[in-house]
């Protein structure tokens, strides 16, 4: 089969090869992708940036997101036949969208939502699940509590923007002048202009900061949280946690408190808190969101479909942020116009 693999860690270590499809384990249920979604961790995991804590074995399939049609399923998996529409975000270590097939644990797989086409779906199961696990599991959002999410009108931000709306806060986001009237037409209450104003001279007592950028910009969102506030990070630093979440040695859950250390400590002094968020796979939440999905409670932003065959151009598009709003999305079909 065609697919887009790592053969060696870096910007030019990644091509189109043929290669062998999957092999279905029990558990397994087999899907020929119709689409796939770009996202930025594809990128890190292509230039080696987690090889110490996801230790692929290389020449592997990129690809985070997938959407298709199950082809087949294992022998043990009894919730998914041929011919279903699903989606998915394929657990680390298991994952490859960038492929004609793919075998994914069942766990890990759901759905599509109804109301969305199959390229629309590719673009949500990262985000979506991403999105969920900060707002609901993470920061147990309520109506009421004031919540600022960077980048507004990006992939992860535009579902968290709509999702927080959902749960009853008031959402402040960042965005460009072009991408204001989106961010407002997705819930946001609150949008700071990033090439006027400075959010951090505009806004305070938040009770949550979604940061996707880090640096000095997830310091400047320390400041705007209440005492007992809370900022999470999906850009970095990580912190203990995140190498305990993928099973890491003890030397390298340490590396990770240090490499954190100062914007822990920063947090501490403003009286707040700073976490880092690392998305895993999971069906089950996905089934909720596609529900959220189909009632118009969402809905995807995609902003460009490539076909496979340019799947170089959508990866430095994608990573050169070219996007207006939403994600880069590659159709494995040729009707992708």
């Amino acid at each position: 089969m065609k697919a887009f693999v790592v053969e060696k860690y870096g910007k030019d270590g990644a091509r189109a090869a043929q290669v062998p499809e999957p092999t279905v384990q029990d558990r397994d249920v087999l899907v020929r992708v119709s689409a796939a979604g770009v996202n930025p961790l594809d990128k890190m995991v292509r230039d080696g940036e987690f090889k110490h804590l996801l230790k692929y074995r290389r020449p592997f399939v990129l690809g985070h997101d997938v959407a298709g049609v199950v082809v087949r399923v294992g022998p043990a998996v009894r919730g998914f036949k041929a011919g279903d529409e699903v989606y998915a975000r394929p657990r680390d270590l298991r994952i490859g969208g960038f492929a004609e097939f793919i075998a994914i644990d069942e766990d890990d797989v759901a759905p599509k939502p109804a109301s969305l086409t199959l390229q629309e779906a590719a673009a949500v199961p990262l985000v979506a699940l991403a999105a969920w696990q900060i707002l609901v599991d993470r920061a147990h959002l309520k109506p009421g509590h004031k919540v600022l999410i960077h980048a507004g009108a990006g992939g992860l931000g535009s579902t968290a923007v709509q999702l927080a709306k959902h749960l009853g806060a008031t959402v402040a986001t960042t965005a460009s002048t072009d991408s204001e009237k989106l961010v407002r037409s997705l819930g946001a209450d609150v949008v700071v202009d990033y090439t006027k104003e400075d959010f951090s001279k505009t806004l305070s007592g938040y009770d949550l900061v979604l940061d996707s950028l880090g640096g000095a910009n997830l310091e400047k969102s320390l400041t705007v949280l209440k005492p007992g506030g809370l900022a999470i990070g999906v850009a970095g630093p990580p912190d203990a946690d995140f190498a305990r979440q993928l099973g890491a040695p003890f030397p390298l859950g340490a590396l990770m408190n240090a490499l954190s250390r100062k914007v822990r400590k920063q947090a501490e002094a403003l009286g707040v808190h700073y976490e880092f968020f690392f998305m895993r796979a999971n069906g089950s939440q996905l089934r909720k969101l596609s529900a959220l999905y189909d009632s118009g409670e969402l809905r995807p932003v995609v902003d460009t479909v490539f076909p496979f065959d340019r799947m170089p151009e959508a990866m430095a598009y994608a990573e050169q942020s070219r996007t207006r709003a939403g994600k880069v999305v590659v159709s494995m079909t040729p009707d992708h116009d």
